[in-house]
């Protein structure tokens, strides 16, 4: 049954655990459900940066809102998939008045919020954790300190030095940077956290650029390395939560209801979730029409079979796109400051030691370090390109890649996300129903 706080009905919640393992009766519910009612296309969304439930819930309840007038005549089902990431108190909800989601304390201390947050990301870190919100709250200004700063975030979220195994993964070559840790841990912590405070100066500034000549506090940008450190751990989830969860859970589905149409629809982390879930569908299984991409958190460079820097080397999803019985919709914004200053910066990997201070991030970002949410599906042939308003009224892609700038209507949020989270919006949710030719 669909909850009655939502919007939409029917509507089924999927819960998944760290590992992607679903809460079966959630999951035995939706089977049934969607057979019951005789759904034939179903909608399925998955959060971004955020670990508390009732957001992701207002978020799908509020965006689904008015597809049932988009397509009166479609027998529509909804799926809010929740699995465990986290915010930080500066990552703002989508649609959340900043009064409740993004009011922040002034970095560098952790908030308690936060620190929560952390406890129930990483469970069994307590010790570390109370480490980290002591010299946060500290800041303490001898050298040794930041090292030991950098020591503790490293063992919160158990990166492995310069490995297969390291915590960004088998598929971090695909993605079109060396295999190794990031270049935030393999140097100086010191002279990261002045990068990181640097980068959070020029964003925070009306125009982009800071006046005078002034020292920043490499707390602030201690602050940062814990939140982009925790950030890749998230990234990390999305992906094993797409591919060994909901995948399997969208091949259950196909068995069940063979003729039933599924469209994908993911924000921030949750794109690269449901990007991920394209390799864990089984052989032989098409029932994915379409996939909507809004700000996107993975690289730009994730479908593609060559990189432009390493031809070779390929994107982590080559050729995903082509299990989408459908096209694949990337929507994003040159308002998204999340992804356009610090998803690159925090992208550097060891190897590529320029310093943030004086690196035209612009530039960085497109060599080698984009994402998918700021300036779209790249080094992909045949990937079409629209402004928002002229996709919705023309007739899109039956395949391939199709890149939007949506920035008409992804325009607002302040620093350091930007518009990273205003993806509210009716453009956008008829936008997924053109894409997947729901009627």
């Amino acid at each position: 049954m669909a909850d009655p706080a939502m919007s939409v009905s029917p509507y089924w919640e999927l819960t998944f655990d760290a590992d992607g393992d679903p809460d079966g009766g959630r999951r035995d519910r939706l089977l049934a459900g969607v057979a019951e009612r005789g759904v034939k296309d179903l909608i399925v969304f998955a959060h971004g940066w955020n670990n508390d439930r009732s957001g992701a819930t207002r978020l799908y309840s509020r965006f689904f809102a008015p597809i049932p007038e988009l397509a009166p005549k479609a027998k529509l089902g909804y799926v809010g998939v929740v699995w465990p990431s986290m915010r930080f108190c500066d990552e703002p909800i989508p649609d959340f008045p900043r009064s409740v989601a993004a009011e922040t304390t002034r970095r560098p201390a952790l908030d308690k919020d936060t620190r929560h947050a952390l406890l129930e990301t990483f469970p069994g870190r307590a010790t570390v954790i109370d480490q980290i919100a002591r010299l946060l709250d500290q800041q303490p200004r001898e050298e040794p300190e930041l090292e030991e700063f950098g020591r503790l975030v490293r063992m919160l979220v158990e990166v492995v030095p310069a490995g297969p195994q390291a915590l960004f993964g088998a598929d971090t070559l695909a993605e079109g940077v060396p295999q190794s840790e990031p270049d935030m841990f393999s140097g100086p912590v010191a002279g990261v956290c002045e990068d990181f405070a640097q980068a959070l100066a020029r964003v925070e500034s009306p125009d982009g650029v800071t006046e005078g000549f002034t020292i920043p506090n490499p707390w602030d940008g201690a602050h940062e390395l814990l939140r982009q450190a925790t950030y890749y751990a998230m990234k990390r989830r999305a992906g094993t939560v797409g591919e060994r969860g909901l995948g399997r859970v969208i091949g259950q589905l196909a068995a069940k209801r063979p003729q039933m149409r599924v469209h994908l629809v993911g924000h921030s982390f949750g794109g690269r979730l449901v990007s991920f879930a394209l390799r864990g569908l089984p052989e032989g299984v098409h029932t994915v029409k379409s996939v909507t991409l809004l700000q996107g958190a993975f690289s730009h460079y994730a479908f593609a079979a060559r990189l432009p820097h390493d031809a070779r080397a390929g994107g982590v999803l080559q050729g995903q796109q082509n299990r989408i019985d459908g096209p694949l919709v990337c929507c994003f914004s040159r308002f998204d400051q999340a992804l356009s200053t610090m998803y690159p910066l925090a992208s550097r990997m060891a190897g590529d030691a320029a310093s943030a201070a004086g690196v035209d991030l612009g530039r960085m970002l497109g060599a080698k370090w984009g994402a998918m949410g700021h300036d779209g599906v790249q080094a992909v042939p045949g990937t079409r390109a629209w402004k928002l308003a002229d996709a919705l009224t023309a007739t899109l892609p039956a395949s391939g890649c199709v890149n939007i700038d949506a920035a008409a209507v992804v325009k607002d949020g302040a620093a350091p996300a930007g518009a990273h989270s205003d993806i509210v919006h009716r453009e956008l949710a008829q936008l997924v129903v053109a894409a997947g030719r729901i009627r």
